[in-house]
């Protein structure tokens, strides 16, 4: 194996489950990432090369997985045919306006027609910037989401923005819908973020998770299609899945998840009402502080306008 390995001792969570899911958990990759891990030799049970990913391991057995085996998604050419909008751009950076449905960069199960293809027909000097699966691309919006996110045209900005999402000082803001009222009209959800432990394809609020942080404020109310509470939620770090998981566990959950929504209707939306609405950082170039917004997405707009107070 490769020194980039990971070794996990199976914990009593995990217990009874297939090989192939343990990998994704130990590993943190897809399932199919997974199993290829698996066919392509990369992981060992007990010291023993492992055949197959339908395997169950039981609790104490030792999971090598060598990260250098796991296949590589085909890096991103240009697609002319990825439709994206454009806030701003200048030659230091560019501020996109992501419609939902449209995946940020390729990865297991999406490699073609992704965000970072539509950038690269569009934008040609990104090519190598920074990472080549993502060139230029600072942070992540998630597929289902809607909004801005922005784009370093050269190293010197994506050093520059990448410093200043590590350090927070670059701020995003998010519309929201839950369900219910949160008992606060302003709150600050300070719980730590990492795998589940009972399903690692979901995110949850774990104790040995990152430090996490969701400031939300309540800017609206409807009771009908339900009673519903309309959010501005600012980001105090920015986890996966955050304000999903966040707002999820006060047992107010995004209307339309279909993974954290704790199984609630969706209320005609086919997808979570979220929306990265407002975006500010300091130019990587002139240092002088800006700010950008844009409206809801034409399918959440309408969704609000048939709700009734």
């Amino acid at each position: 194996m490769s020194d980039r390995r990971v070794i996990e001792t199976v914990p009593a969570a995990l217990a009874g489950e297939r090989l192939d899911r343990i990998v994704a958990f130990v590993g943190d990759l897809s399932r199919s990432e997974a199993a290829k891990t698996i066919d392509a030799g990369g992981v060992r049970v007990d010291g023993e090369a492992a055949n197959s990913g339908k395997v169950r391991l039981d609790e104490g057995q030792i999971v090598e997985v060598d990260l250098d085996a796991t296949p590589v998604a085909p890096l991103p050419g240009p697609d002319p045919a990825v439709e994206f909008g454009i806030v701003y751009a200048d030659n230091d950076v560019i501020v996109v306006d992501k419609p939902a449905g449209l995946v940020v960069h390729p990865g297991a199960g999406n490699t073609e027609a992704t965000l970072a293809h539509g950038l690269l027909a569009r934008f040609p000097d990104l090519d190598g910037v920074g990472d080549p699966i993502r060139p230029g691309i600072v942070h992540r919006l998630d597929a289902g989401s809607s909004g801005l996110l922005v784009v370093a045209r050269h190293e010197e900005a994506i050093d520059a923005l990448i410093a200043q999402f590590s350090d927070h000082s670059a701020t995003r803001v998010y519309t929201a819908v839950v369900w219910g009222a949160p008992d606060a009209p302003h709150g600050i959800i300070d719980a730590p973020l990492g795998r589940s432990k009972s399903d690692p394809l979901r995110m949850a609020v774990v104790a040995d998770g990152r430090p996490s942080r969701t400031d939300y404020r309540v800017i609206g109310s409807y009771n009908s299609p339900a009673p519903v509470s309309l959010l501005e939620c600012r980001l105090e770090t920015g986890r996966t899945h955050q304000i999903r998981v966040h707002l999820s566990s006060i047992n107010h959950p995004l209307v339309g998840d279909p993974v954290y929504g704790q199984r609630r209707p969706n209320l005609g939306l086919q997808r979570p009402f979220l929306h990265a609405s407002q975006l500010a950082f300091d130019h990587p170039a002139t240092g002088e502080r800006v700010t950008f917004e844009t409206p809801l997405a034409p399918d959440l707009q309408a969704w609000l306008d048939r709700a009734e107070v």
